[in-house]
Parts: structure tokens; sequence; C-alpha cells
């Protein structure tokens, strides 16, 4: 049997995804099967090489936010999607609107997914409506579980190797706190002034402060460490995918934007403190509300559409560093 997941989306998108795979893998243990996702993801389908045989690079396609479209790369995509004579392809990438014609397109024998009121269905038997307010973790386990598929768990996982672990002793860290500014929307991240706060705070407490980030958030984290009166240790751009997860998987606690570190940090049970600006918290949040404390602040206009806030950012100025600094410590104390 040939099983493709469709989920071309971001890191914290894919391991929210991580349960409903692993069902999917103890009902089809023989089974072949692809991950269809952005190039990125071929490291993380190797890495969760227990659930995944393959990738499939999606290209984008118009419309589609995750990434410009690559449009004369579409045609082959489909080409080697139906060369590959899927059993069944799962579109877990959305609620369906333009990914479930998608799906359809990759030629599988059969495809199942979600789908809105009013807009394609493909299959009246394996195609479930959307629920908005779901959490993420509980939608996919959802599907899987309207197919028939016994659900696993709900935990999240994020597979570490001996080179991970090496590179993380290579770093000779101390006893540290893992801060986290960045976030790909500039709407979704809270002020670099107050991370600032939160890290003095934690070294008067003495821990080490790490500075965690991609190479595109050097200039955020800068701001954190220009306004920062203690020192840290900057590994902006300095890791890899594997070594930023055994760095969260040993520290004593992260704080970070809802991105996709928090979801590391539930999958290794690390403490951990998110501040969702511009976020659903309710889609999103850690299911573990006690090792993982999520702060907002309530506006309208959440989730946010923007990739800038057009009105002051009154959700991330709504949460303050006495805040964050109080959760933290009620989030190690859950640890101990």
């Amino acid at each position: 049997m040939k099983i493709a997941i469709f989920r071309a989306l971001q890191l914290g998108d894919v391991l929210c995804a991580v349960p409903a795979v692993r069902a999917v893998r103890a009902a089809y243990p023989q089974a072949r099967i692809a991950l269809v996702g952005l190039p990125w993801a071929r490291v993380l389908a190797r890495r969760f090489s227990r659930y995944f045989d393959g990738f499939l690079e999606f290209p984008g396609f118009p419309g589609m936010p995750e990434r410009a479209p690559n449009v004369p790369a579409i045609p082959q995509f489909f080409t080697d999607a139906r060369r590959e004579q899927f059993d069944l392809v799962l579109q877990m990438h959305g609620s369906g609107e333009l990914s479930n014609p998608l799906a359809v397109l990759m030629g599988g024998t059969l495809s199942a997914g979600f789908y809105r009121p009013g807009h394609y269905r493909p299959d009246a038997q394996r195609y479930f409506e959307w629920r908005d307010d779901e959490h993420e973790v509980l939608r996919w386990l959802r599907l899987v579980r309207s197919l028939g598929i016994e659900p696993q768990g709900e935990a999240l996982e994020f597979p570490l190797g001996s080179g991970d672990w090496a590179e993380w002793r290579a770093l000779r860290l101390g006893e540290y706190a893992v801060l986290h500014p960045g976030s790909q929307l500039a709407s979704r991240r809270w002020p670099p002034a107050r991370f600032a706060e939160v890290g003095d705070a934690l070294a008067a407490e003495g821990l080490q402060i790490v500075l965690t980030g991609t190479r595109a958030e050097r200039e955020v984290i800068e701001k954190v460490k220009r306004a920062m009166r203690e020192p840290a240790i900057d590994l902006a751009g300095r890791t890899g995918l594997g070594t930023l997860g055994a760095v969260i998987a040993r520290a004593r606690l992260l704080v970070c934007n809802d991105t996709g570190v928090s979801h590391i940090a539930a999958a290794s049970r690390t403490p951990s403190v998110v501040i969702a600006c511009g976020s659903d918290p309710k889609r999103w949040a850690p299911l573990d509300r006690n090792r993982h404390r999520v702060l907002y602040h309530e506006v309208a206009c959440r989730p946010c559409a923007h990739a800038e806030c057009p009105i002051g950012h009154p959700c991330a100025l709504g949460v303050s560093a006495r805040q964050v600094l109080e959760e933290t410590r009620r989030a190690m104390l859950c640890a101990a």
C-alpha cells in the first residue's frame, strides 16, 4: 500500500500532525508513506524515518501563502505524484478549499480530508466537516479516527540522533534557559525589550541565557542582546534543526513566541512559556497546559491576518514581562 500525507506547511504544523501520522503507520505497518511537503521538510521526513519512507516536494500553488509558487514545476509535480500510484492521499494541509482539488489531482485511488460546507467535497464518505475551533493535534486525530484508524496517543515527537547530541555537547552549556524571540511574521512577535527583561530576570536567578533563531531572525535577536544587561549566548543561525532540538530538550525552560519551537518543547517535555501574539491559542497551544504555559491578551482581530500589525500591536503589548516571569516559575515547578 502507498499513502501520501499532504501537509506542505511549516515546522510546527508538521509536528502537530505527527500523532495522526503515527496512527496511520501503526494501522499500516507495511505501507510506503510519503510526506508531500515544502522543500525544507525533506530533512524532517528523514528525521521521522520511522513514519515516512519518502518525500515529494510540493512546488506551491497560486493562492496558497506558504511559498511563492514555482508555476513551471506544477505540472511535473502532478505527473510525479500520479506516477507514484498512491492508494490513499490524506489531505492534511487544511480546510480544503484549495487543497482538496490538489489532493484529488495527485491521482490516488482514494483521498480523504476535511471540507468546509458549501465547498468541494471529493468523497462524501472520506471527507469530514472542518471545525474552526478544534485543536490542531486533535483535528487530525479526528480525521484518522473517522477513517477507522485507532489513534496511538496525542503526544508530539521530535527524534534526536547521536550527531545532534554531539553538537549539543560541543556547545558546553551550563544550566540554561532558552529565549526564542523570532517568528516568521512580525505580527506574531512579542517585543524584544520584554524578552530582554525576562532574560535578565532569569539570569539573576542563576540561569545561563541562550538565544536561538534562524539567520533571518538575527536582527530581532540583536535587539534582545542590546537590551539585556546580562550576557547571553547567541546561537542564532549557528544550529541546525537537530541541534536546536537538543538545545531545547536539555533546557530548564523555553520562552518563545507561538512558533515551531514551542512544539519541539512539547515533544521533549521541556517547560515553556509561550506568548501568543496574533495566533489562535485554542488551536495551537500545547495540550499540556501545566508544563507549557500560554499567555495572550484577547483582541477582536485574533487570529491576525497581517504580516505586521496595522493598529499598534495590542495583542503583544497586552502581555507584560512580569506576567511571563510568573508563568516561568509555575512551568519549572511542574517539571521539578
